[in-house]
């Protein structure tokens, strides 16, 4: 490799363009200039600065590459598919089943994108499938299949280098694919910034294994600018009122297969709020009801664990479901969430009915163990078509399970209950809470209106003065 000492560097150029400004980074070896441009100043400032440390340090730059031999020894020696199977495996361990999932559906496509040539001999969904379910999952990697095993083969051999991060055209190929699905639409915003935290994590792992100097991710809004998007918000119309829950859950209860044991299910998530994953991993000593002659009184469940549906090609223990501590709690934290009357006669039916006990899950499958949610949602679905109207089939209305939840802390909200308690019993942040449901709350406009009309108003100036 040929290198040199002699380096000059210029001040950044700034490049204002009609759409976009760029800036360009310009030094030369031996007199022949180099230059790199990169869409944001601070990406710019801090190539620049690794640049002008190497020479400093007494480094030889690459007459080839322009780059110090440092940048091109490192970068250069490992392909992206070797360090994204290496970054996979050191996450493994200290990771959840879902993470676990996310990363491998994020590295994917951005594989695919980096390969020199797109695979001719294979089908890109085999590539894809490969990748996503064996490549980027260390339990699964060495149990592939023969098939599977060529068509990695194959991808090692064709990945580019780490040093393709440092191209700017590659950067940008790389990030229309972690944003684009298979027909060529913008993925949705939130699946847009799940890969983009995967992607940071990555730079800054490849940062520490000092493979990369700098994380080549756009910042600021336009790193995922071109996914579609979406809003956190509740759509309203996705909310049952009184009647069309009754119908529906009328129809699950009255289902010769299982039908009283889904209504609990669906029942617990209508009166309480709790997401599917919590509900299926209430135990029975969880469960706190006032005595059977108590008459209607309140009662209380104690959440403390989630059962989140994974896939058991990603869990630890095989199963399909994953057993966590709630969403955004510490570990080991628990919830309270307030048990209705209508709530503590179902849940008592139901611990009577299927002969349970402290110790025993309160959602059972048919052969017992966790409730699976492919019954879940196949009985959900079909309480819609045969309890809804056309209309309301066609229609976003319960659509998913999820809406229960969703109809659940609307009707808490809109009885006057502070948002504060609403977001300990459901489990979120007050500006989480409000975010996604300012839209849903009504029946308290004509108190709110009363109150301006009362707040600060001035004397009408026409009216006489006493």
């Amino acid at each position: 490799m040929d290198t040199t000492y002699n380096v000059k560097f210029w001040k950044t150029g700034v490049n204002e363009g009609k759409r976009k400004t760029t800036y360009t980074v310009r030094w030369e070896l031996d007199g022949s200039e180099q230059r790199k441009t990169f869409i944001t100043a601070a990406l710019a400032d801090s190539f620049r600065a690794g640049l002008v440390s190497a020479a400093r340090k007494g480094e030889a730059f690459s007459l080839s590459t322009g780059l110090p031999v440092s940048y091109v020894s490192q970068a250069a020696s490992v392909t992206w598919y070797d360090f994204a199977v290496q970054f996979v495996d050191q996450l493994w361990e200290r990771t959840s089943a879902n993470n676990r999932r996310n990363v491998a559906k994020a590295l994917t496509p951005v594989t695919v994108a980096l390969l020199r040539a797109q695979p001719a001999a294979f089908k890109g969904v085999d590539v894809r499938r490969a990748l996503r379910e064996y490549a980027f999952n260390t339990l699964r990697r060495d149990q592939a299949p023969p098939e599977v095993v060529v068509i990695l083969r194959w991808v090692q051999r064709n990945s580019l280098s780490m040093a393709a991060w440092e191209d700017e055209s590659a950067v940008d190929t790389a990030l229309r694919a972690a944003w684009t699905k298979l027909d060529g639409t913008p993925v949705a915003a939130s699946s847009a910034r799940r890969s983009k935290r995967v992607l940071n994590v990555l730079f800054e792992y490849a940062i520490k294994k000092k493979v990369l100097k700098a994380n080549p991710l756009p910042k600021g809004r336009g790193a995922t600018a071109t996914a579609a998007k979406t809003s956190s918000a509740v759509d309203k119309r996705s909310l049952l009122n009184r009647e069309q829950a009754a119908k529906l859950l009328g129809w699950i209860y009255s289902r010769p297969r299982g039908g009283p044991r889904l209504h609990t299910f669906f029942a617990a998530m209508y009166y309480a709020g709790a997401r599917p994953e919590e509900v299926v991993a209430i135990d029975v000593g969880d469960v706190r009801l006032p005595a059977a002659d108590a008459g209607d009184q309140w009662g209380e469940l104690l959440l403390h664990t989630a059962h989140p549906e994974v896939g058991r090609q990603w869990t630890n223990t095989g199963e399909v479901r994953e057993q966590r501590g709630l969403k955004g709690r510490a570990v080991d934290d628990t919830r309270t969430v307030p048990c209705r009357p209508a709530l503590t006669r179902i849940l008592r039916a139901h611990i009577e009915r299927e002969g349970l006990k402290p110790g025993d899950l309160l959602m059972q499958g048919e052969k017992g163990g966790d409730l699976a949610g492919s019954v879940i949602r196949r009985a959900w679905r079909r309480a819609r078509k045969e309890a809804l109207t056309p209309y309301e089939f066609g229609s976003p209305l319960g659509r998913r399970v999820y809406d229960l939840r969703h109809t659940c802390l609307t009707n808490w909200l809109n009885a006057g209950v502070p948002a504060a308690t609403v977001a300990e019993w459901a489990g979120n942040s007050v500006p989480v809470l409000l975010a996604t449901y300012a839209r849903c709350i009504d029946g308290q406009l004509d108190d709110l209106k009363h109150r301006i009309e009362g707040a600060g108003e001035l004397p009408d100036p026409s009216s006489p003065r006493v």
